[in-house]
């Protein structure tokens, strides 16, 4: 019989899971609202990918900062900081007016969710105890990665075709005032650790992961894109090599001991860039080659969001009977067979052979990958790194799916040698596939051995 939530554990995972979910819906609420945001706006074709990544890259590069404030000064009081910034970033997408008005906007919502983000998790891991309550709340928090991207393509498509595209941030506003007045009365501030901040590592981190997207992004258009991502490795090697050395890391080496952990890292980065490449793209395809209106193309998502929910609600029993390694192992193939199926879509082909079946496979394996990938990153964490933990998961996350997008972005335009849409979303995808084959790889190697359901 399962032991049930008490009021106070179900408060905070209800806290949690909302909070959540804004700052992954974020991430994917922007895809299927892109034309019309390049339509009002006037955004060249590198603008637009930038309103994306703006969001990551400044997301993923404070994450880790994010979660060592909140060791340090007290998780209750970064989650309520995060939660302002986001909703005023959010309200300040809404009124965008230019180009750089959006893309600032949207990298000081990313800095709001980094903030809040890594907060959520480890306040999870504060309020439930380790155990069978534990491995459903992460379940939860696992299966709203999922469900948040893919219902933020439906909502963004339904905002952007029946009333504006920047309904679809302004909603957050509200959200985010009374989950500020939730946290403040229902959440326990938690014991703050002694230590400092170490901004010169987060400036570096920051600087090298801008520096080493934009590189990729040049690679087809400009000389100087090596120039970035050498610049870009420059800035990471010094990153880690202060991480070593300083007394109060944001990023304690130390996490990456446990090889279940570092290859949960290796496998999401891998994961969400095959995912953020196949959201980018195909929102595209729906749209250019089917024709379909932005709503259209949002409810065109919709069996991989009911794949995904369901797939997702049944993690918990799954991981119990097989184990987390071999469930995400379940996963990785359902997701590989459907994104390789998709790829061979094209002119005139029929939607629900062509997209709505392998949608079905992805939304089903992205359900089945995500809790047992954030199980994995926490996996055997002492309480002193669980907010540094829940920050690399969430840096893994997000920077994952910048840095694979980027990549693959340029994959399909060098390899395909084509403007065709159609011929760039198959090699795209079949890069994709390519992330999904070594993720399933390294989860044999590093996650499966350890046997460990937690």
């Amino acid at each position: 019989m399962q032991s049930k939530f008490t009021k106070y554990e179900f408060s905070i995972l209800s806290i949690v899971l909302v909070s959540y979910f804004m700052t992954v819906l974020d991430v994917s609420v922007v895809i299927t609202a892109l034309p019309k945001i390049q339509t009002d706006l006037n955004l060249s074709t590198a603008n637009l990918t930038w309103v994306q990544n703006a969001y990551t890259i400044i997301f993923g590069g404070l994450l880790l900062l994010g979660g060592r404030l909140g060791d340090i000064i007290g998780r209750k009081h970064i989650f309520n900081f995060g939660l302002v910034i986001f909703g005023l970033g959010s309200l300040l997408v809404g009124l965008a007016n230019s180009p750089m008005w959006l893309i600032i906007a949207r990298g000081f919502q990313g800095a709001g969710a980094a903030a809040l983000a890594p907060s959520t998790l480890a306040l999870l891991m504060d309020s439930i105890p380790a155990g069978e309550k534990r491995i459903r709340a992460v379940a939860d928090y696992g299966a709203v990665a999922g469900i948040g991207a893919s219902l933020g393509l439906v909502i963004g498509g339904l905002f952007a075709s029946l009333l504006s595209w920047r309904y679809a941030f302004f909603v957050n506003v509200p959200i985010a005032i009374v989950m500020f007045i939730w946290a403040t009365k229902a959440v326990r501030s938690s014991r703050s650790q002694k230590g400092s901040f170490d901004g010169i590592g987060s400036l570096l981190s920051l600087l090298g992961m801008i520096s080493l997207v934009y590189g990729i992004l040049l690679v087809s258009e400009s000389s100087t894109a090596w120039d970035w991502i050498i610049a870009a490795v420059i800035l990471l090697g010094l990153f880690i090599w202060r991480e070593a050395k300083v007394a109060q890391p944001i990023m304690p080496l130390r996490v990456f001991k446990n090889s279940e952990r570092a290859g949960a890292y290796l496998a999401r980065m891998l994961f969400l860039g095959a995912m953020m490449a196949f959201w980018f793209f195909i929102t595209q395809f729906l749209q250019e080659v089917y024709g379909f209106s932005p709503l259209m193309a949002g409810l065109g998502f919709f069996p991989m969001t009911i794949a995904n929910f369901i797939s997702a609600l049944q993690v918990s029993k799954l991981t119990a009977k097989f184990g987390n390694g071999m469930t995400l192992v379940g996963g990785l193939v359902l997701t590989i067979i459907g994104m390789f199926w998709l790829s061979f879509a094209g002119n005139g082909s029929n939607y629900v052979l062509a997209i709505a079946l392998p949608m079905i496979l992805i939304g089903a394996g992205q359900g089945a990958v995500l809790s047992p990938l954030t199980t994995a990153g926490i996996a055997q964490i002492n309480a002193r790194d669980a907010g540094a933990a829940s920050g690399v998961v969430n840096v893994a996350h997000q920077v994952g799916g910048s840095l694979g997008l980027a990549l693959l972005v340029v994959l399909s335009s060098v390899v395909a040698n084509s403007n065709s849409l159609v011929i760039r979303t198959d090699w795209a995808l079949r890069g994709g596939v390519a992330f999904l084959v070594i993720a399933l790889i390294l989860t044999f190697i590093m996650i499966v051995p350890k046997k460990n359901k937690n």
